[in-house]
């Protein structure tokens, strides 16, 4: 836990400092509105529910404007950049950015749900009290005439025969807010991983429901439902004077005046109109950039149903570890798919490599497989940065990647091969691991060629102990083990070509965890995952076990893309 804190403290403050303005805005507002007397006849009607409704609102407005900051890219790339000599511990909470989203999205979904609940305990109680006949206080403000006097009337609700149901759906606020929770509910069930992960298409259009919510929260406040009484008659007639003798009002020259009341100005749309700014500037520059046009020089079918796409922009760069977004105007026009580029930035073109995972993919590579037809256009936005960006900053770096997930250290392993050709001095890192561990053989050969040169070219600069990389099958028979056996005595595997061999199953992390550290004692350790999120569990597990108490010496730091 120590190592924990000490490897994330900023994020942790980050977080914390989040969710105490969260408490901090539902505190202040909520006792505003429970003691101020500028709605000490609202609360005679409406009670203790009131607060709870506007605290919440409060708090609505507040993460409403945070949420789409996470997922301004350009932003988050540009601060990146800006960090990229900065600790890395102040460049961490930029790598949990997606996660920051989701935790704000569950916030708005639990003050949503106070708001909705407190409110309709607020409109039955205004029905309720619009229908009395006691002559109570909370019957005489629902009475107060709507026609005389323009802010002279209290309850929303005018008629005794008026049903909350009615009066729901034809206010703003309340035709508004069913519509907004509406959109809310859909964008948050859609995005539960198994959707997002096998009905992309169904979480990617239903997320763009933040349109309507943005919108509807913006003129939700417009009704003025909520009213307080104006300062005004509050000078002439305080409430803690005239509450009691509320039968006398105005009988009198010397009798408390009615007092008037004010609709509570819209405030939802001072929060968010610096974020929607920021995010449409962030939409325009993405358009503009993806209307660039694009040049496909080399398409190749690897095994395994996997695309790659070798591709020239102008102006186009990037650095290792980098995604893109790619849409395919002649299969959808609105789809955007991320995907990480596996060329190096020392490469005159930029690459990625497509698995057929979902109908846009299949669909994608379909149409590539196409002979005697031109090639599609293909849009790209980015590149965008990520984690792996950080990879040359450690002494040690274990790269882990799980089937596809190499994508982004292909794009690291083919950069250290350029800079050792160029005799680069400048590289901090002094040693690589990489785990590759795949289902079926076939996978493999998606970056033999890489590898293989790699292994020529350590040989030859005598550097052979720079990178140390180990192949894992996972899905294998007795008919594939058997023939490794008979051949393992041959100077390559027989699955890969390669000189280093094929180990099957998984591999025994605590074990290659107890080596590293035993093998770097004083170095700093940077693990980069591209996998599963039970792998990331183990992987963060062992960083966390394997990592020393004493900053001097081995510290091991978890890293994991997320798009």
């Amino acid at each position: 836990m120590g190592n924990w804190l000490a490897n994330h403290w900023l994020s942790v403050l980050f977080l914390v400092s989040w969710l105490g303005l969260n408490i901090f805005l539902f505190v202040y507002a909520f006792l505003n509105y429970e003691k101020s007397d500028k709605y000490f006849y609202t609360r005679e009607i409406l009670g203790t529910a009131l607060a709870f409704a506007r605290a919440s609102a409060l708090c609505l407005n507040f993460n409403s404007m945070v949420i789409l900051l996470p997922v301004c890219r350009n932003l988050l790339s540009f601060l990146r950049g800006t960090c990229s000599f900065c600790n890395r511990t102040l460049r961490k909470p930029l790598d949990h950015n997606l996660i920051f989203h989701k935790l704000v999205a569950y916030m708005i979904c639990v003050f949503t749900a106070i708001h909705v609940v407190a409110h309709l305990f607020n409109f039955e109680r205004y029905s309720r009290s619009q229908q009395a006949m006691d002559g109570s206080l909370a019957s005489v403000l629902s009475n107060l005439a709507h026609e005389k006097e323009g802010d002279s009337w209290l309850n929303p609700i005018h008629s005794p025969n008026t049903t909350v149901m009615y009066a729901t759906f034809t206010s703003v606020a309340g035709l508004t807010g069913v519509i907004a929770t509406t959109a809310l509910v859909l964008m948050v069930t859609s995005a539960v991983e198994f959707i997002r992960r096998n009905y992309f298409e169904l979480f990617w259009y239903t997320h763009h429901l933040f349109i309507v919510y943005i919108i509807c929260l913006g003129i939700h406040g417009l009704g003025g439902i909520v009213r307080g009484q104006t300062e005004e008659s509050i000078g002439e007639s305080h409430p803690n004077n005239c509450s009691n003798s509320f039968r006398e009002w105005d009988k009198y020259e010397w009798s408390c005046r009615r007092p008037h009341f004010v609709g509570h100005p819209p405030e939802s749309w001072k929060w968010i109109v610096a974020p929607i700014a920021l995010y449409i500037f962030e939409r325009i520059l993405r358009f503009y950039r993806s209307q660039q046009k694009v040049v496909i020089t080399k398409v190749v079918m690897h095994p395994s149903k996997v695309l790659e796409l070798q591709m020239r922009k102008r102006g186009f760069s990037m650095e290792v570890g980098q995604y893109i977004f790619v849409n395919c105007p002649s299969i959808s026009f609105l789809e955007w798919h991320p995907f990480t580029l596996t060329s190096a930035p020392e490469e005159e073109f930029f690459s990625i490599h497509i698995r057929a995972a979902g109908d846009w993919t299949e669909n994608l590579i379909r149409t590539f497989e196409r002979q005697h037809s031109p090639l599609p256009r293909i849009e790209v936005d980015g590149p965008f940065g990520t984690v792996s960006e950080d990879v040359f900053q450690y002494e040690v770096a274990v790269l882990v990647g799980a089937g596809i997930g190499v994508t982004p250290f292909a794009s690291i392993l083919k950069s250290i091969w350029y800079k050792f050709q160029r005799a680069d001095n400048k590289l901090k890192t002094q040693k690589i691991y990489f785990y590759w561990i795949c289902r079926e053989t076939g996978a493999f050969a998606w970056f033999n060629n890489l590898l293989n040169s790699l292994e020529q070219e350590m040989e030859e600069l005598g550097k052979m102990d720079f990178l140390n990389y180990r192949l894992f099958l996972t899905g294998w028979d007795s008919n594939i083990a058997g023939h490794a056996a008979l051949n393992f005595d041959k100077a390559t595997d027989v699955l890969t070509g390669l000189k280093q061999k094929t180990s099957f199953g998984r591999p025994m992390w605590d074990n290659e965890f107890s080596r590293i550290a035993a093998a770097h004692p004083k170095s700093v350790v940077g693990v980069f995952l591209c996998g599963p999120r039970t792998l990331a569990k183990s992987l963060r597990r062992c960083c966390q076990r394997y990592s020393s108490l004493d900053p001097r010496k081995v510290q091991f730091y978890f890293n994991k893309e997320t798009f």
